[in-house]
């Protein structure tokens, strides 16, 4: 009955995280488009379909990977088993992001509008090994204490040197690439292994220390990718572009295509389950404390990412898709800019990963932190960069140089916000361009790079990810200083 009793309850609140997508979607419908979706009742399906699937997805985590990952972290430290917790963090960040749906959907669309210069296999694994590194350098960082706020500095410092010298062809991709390493499975693990690593180690701060390996993950692979693209289009040829996907689609395509999609799933979750067994059972050594448990949580987990996967497909994709056309084709400025700002705040309310990650933010510091006002923060920020982004696109202008103003009022926040909000700021940035926002804006900047004239779409349509995922470490840390602030200012004699 508690089982039941806390689905529900998940179930109810994820129901009320969506309702801003709804509102948007029949405010726009009704009042800009004066029209009603073909078929209403497939949205009201879909919706429900992903409330279902938050909620199992969610009650699977707390079952399964949240305990599976602080246990391995807790259990490396006590052994002082360095040379097996290196290896394990580039396994987690290697096996997380090669089988990433986003990171191929990216890689795909890169190597199709690049003509195949850009490989989209090679691209992945570029990614893959970058993140894997840098989750080496993360776990070293918990553990000898090192400040997460100068290595972001350092990091950002070659991203945007990088920039400078990278074709302009590359950059938008690079940065997009690094907001889609992190994915609704893998940013979950990830964060319990800091958590798990800070909690385990004397002097270390959870909040401070325990989050930042997810912002180290982000930063990396825009490296290199950079580097990647540079050396591309200095040396490389034109390869073969991917055959497009044709359009026609009967009943048996579609069963045809639900039982790939479950096996897409399946191959996401799997290569992240097999690095965690391998590690618990042959490299320590140690049985699992409630393998029963763990794995209906993993079950869960499986069977909500699907469920939500298969209800965004059904219901808010096309209605998405068709939204985007719309306003293209109407050709109004503000009316783009009003959807893609609220757009990306429904999604972004909606999405699993940052309400995980704001719920461990709140458990991590009592009374400091609230998860909702978090996920609302982080949510206008999203809000803010995409049409940011948006702009950017309509009226033109070299992406690098947006990209790059965005990221230094970043760093020079570093400096002025509490330091114990950094690590979790950059964070929180990594987890906002996940499933359900990624598909809805690169499909909305493709689109909108093909229709405005004079745009190119590999140099133009990518880089509202980026836009999307810096915004909200400006929004995080602009909000942690006005918090800090207030209670002085309360002090303060009249």
């Amino acid at each position: 009955m508690e089982h039941l009793s806390r689905f529900s309850n998940e179930f109810l609140k994820a129901l009320k995280n969506l309702l801003p997508i709804v509102a948007v979607v029949f405010m726009f419908q009704l009042l800009v488009f004066r029209s009603v979706p073909d078929d209403p009742l497939s949205l009201v399906a879909g919706l429900l379909i992903v409330a279902g699937g938050i909620a199992l997805f969610l009650h699977g985590l707390d079952l399964s990977i949240f305990p599976v990952g602080k246990n391995l972290a807790n259990q490396f430290v006590r052994r002082g088993a360095l040379v097996l917790l290196l290896p394990f963090g580039f396994a987690v960040g290697f096996a997380a992001s090669v089988a990433e749906p986003a990171v191929i959907a990216v890689a795909e669309q890169a190597q199709l509008v690049s003509g195949g210069r850009i490989n989209g296999l090679v691209l992945r694994f570029v990614i893959a090994l970058s993140v894997g590194l840098v989750l080496v350098l993360g776990v070293m960082r918990v553990l000898r204490g090192w400040a997460v706020y100068k290595l972001l500095i350092a990091g950002y410092a070659v991203v945007l040197g990088l920039t400078y010298i990278a074709p302009p062809e590359i950059v938008g991709l690079a940065y997009d690439s690094g907001g889609v390493t992190t994915n609704i499975v893998s940013v979950p693990l990830i964060t319990a292994i800091g958590l798990g690593l800070a909690n385990s180690i004397r002097g270390r701060s959870v909040l401070a220390d325990g989050f930042g390996l997810v912002a180290l993950c982000v930063m990396v692979p825009m490296i290199g990718v950079q580097l990647y693209g540079t050396w591309v289009y200095s040396f490389g040829g034109a390869g073969a572009a991917p055959p497009a996907a044709g359009s026609g689609e009967d009943a048996a395509d579609w069963v045809v295509g639900m039982i790939l999609g479950l096996g897409s799933m399946l191959r996401e979750v799997l290569p992240i389950v097999g690095v965690v067994l391998f590690f618990q059972y042959v490299a320590l050594g140690r049985r699992l404390a409630h393998p029963l448990r763990v794995v209906v949580g993993f079950l869960m987990v499986l069977v909500g990412l699907y469920a939500f996967v298969v209800g965004l497909k059904i219901g808010l994709f096309p209605i998405g898709k068709l939204m985007a056309e719309q306003l293209i084709a109407q050709g109004a400025p503000a009316l783009i800019l009003l959807f893609a700002l609220l757009i990306g705040f429904a999604t972004t309310m909606a999405e699993p990963a940052l309400v995980a990650i704001g719920e461990q933010a709140q458990e991590a510091s009592p009374g400091r932190i609230s998860g909702f006002a978090v996920r609302v923060i982080v949510a206008l920020g999203v809000a803010v960069g995409i049409a940011f982004g948006v702009y950017r696109i309509l009226a033109g202008g070299p992406f690098h140089y947006f990209i790059m103003a965005a990221y230094a009022v970043a760093m020079v926040l570093v400096f002025f916000a509490p330091k114990y909000i950094i690590a979790l700021a950059f964070d929180l940035g990594g987890v906002t361009t996940s499933e359900v926002t990624v598909p809805l804006v690169t499909a909305l900047g493709i689109g909108l790079a093909a229709a405005v004239e004079g745009r190119d779409v590999l140099i133009d349509g990518f880089g509202l990810i980026a836009f999307a995922s810096i915004f909200p470490v400006i929004s995080v840390m602009v909000y942690a200083m006005v918090m800090e602030k207030i209670p002085r200012l309360r002090s303060e004699p009249a």
